[in-house]
């Protein structure tokens, strides 16, 4: 990978990437924005196009390192080293198993609760990874965990395999090795160490007891979900308030109720107490006893008021009449 006018120029496996994502979307029924979302910014992140390589931190001011989180409170090396990669290779793997358990999973519980379920294990496996590598430190073992650098989604990864897996009781595939699925994690993590000992380690380990961890915590609760999903939904609701506010201003108001009656031929006035003049076919007030056109006597039987001449109906002249005698009276 080398660099053309800010960019970082792919070698072939960011397009691969690019057309199993387009397909794997193409494929599912529903698509999931927020693994989306993830996999854009991990992705931009590494790439730094145009104006963001000038604001975006590098590697080195990122990268995952307990001392000086612990020693200087950096702890932006806490949250952002996660969606940082070192390499194209590196972050190929970790999107292409982002894609695929971050579509199962957020197709299974929902959008928000997979947000919160992603950040909620973000945080809990870097502090994890935190609290192992001091702790290893305290009782004088390997110091090269606490002073090293880390980047990458691969412990959220991890993370994400247990809860994944949590209820599967059948068998799956781990680089050849059929393990049964809720102990897959712990079989890649030996895996991955047998055959790429450079990896982080701990960040892995982290990342399987945030998992777990994560399920622990949730079944305590009594709803069952992470805490974190009210939130989330709470700062959604907010910022779509002014939206349905504007949509209940502007929207179509009911059509207002002339004070004059409506001629129509079997209609009712949409108030139950308006009547039917039968001679004109008006529907005229409640509060009126004769009716407003012809003057037709309501007799409190509405469908049977005939006019007083019952041979024919009044013409337009007569009732025109019939109303102006009735206003000069």
């Amino acid at each position: 990978m080398n660099r053309r006018d800010g960019w970082r120029v792919s070698r072939g496996m960011l397009p691969f990437l690019a057309i199993h994502a387009a397909n794997e979307y193409y494929r599912s029924d529903r698509k999931p924005p927020v693994t989306a979302a993830l996999l854009a910014a991990n992705t931009l992140i590494y790439l730094r196009p145009g104006v963001l390589d000038s604001i975006l931190p590098t590697v080195n001011e990122v990268s995952f390192n307990p001392y000086l989180i612990l020693k200087y409170g950096d702890f932006k090396r806490f949250f952002l080293s996660a969606f940082y990669h070192m390499d194209e290779s590196h972050l190929v793997y970790n999107m292409m198993s982002l894609l695929w358990k971050g579509i199962q999973l957020e197709t299974q519980v929902g959008s928000v609760e997979y947000a919160s379920m992603v950040a909620t294990l973000l945080g809990m496996s870097q502090g994890i990874t935190l609290v192992l590598a001091k702790s290893l430190l305290f009782f004088g073992h390997d110091t090269d965990y606490y002073y090293t650098h880390a980047v990458g989604f691969s412990g959220v990864l991890f993370a994400m395999k247990v809860v994944l897996n949590s209820q599967e009781d059948n068998y799956t595939s781990v680089h050849g090795l059929v393990v049964p699925a809720r102990y897959a994690a712990w079989a890649e993590l030996i895996l991955i160490q047998m055959f790429t000992p450079g990896v982080s380690f701990l960040g892995h380990l982290g990342g399987i007891l945030a998992g777990l961890l994560y399920l622990r915590l949730k079944g305590s609760t009594n709803s069952g979900s992470n805490p974190l999903t009210a939130v989330i939904r709470g700062v959604t609701g907010l910022l779509s308030l002014p939206i349905k506010l504007a949509r209940d201003m502007f929207r179509i108001r009911r059509r207002r109720i002339s004070g004059r009656g409506t001629v129509g031929g079997n209609r009712v006035g949409r108030s139950s107490g308006n009547w039917q003049c039968s001679a004109c076919t008006l529907i005229n007030s409640e509060l009126l006893n004769r009716c407003e056109a012809c003057d037709t006597e309501r007799n409190g039987n509405e469908s049977s008021v005939r006019p007083p001449n019952r041979n024919r109906n009044p013409s337009l002249e007569e009732l025109r009449q019939r109303r102006i005698e009735r206003f000069n009276a």
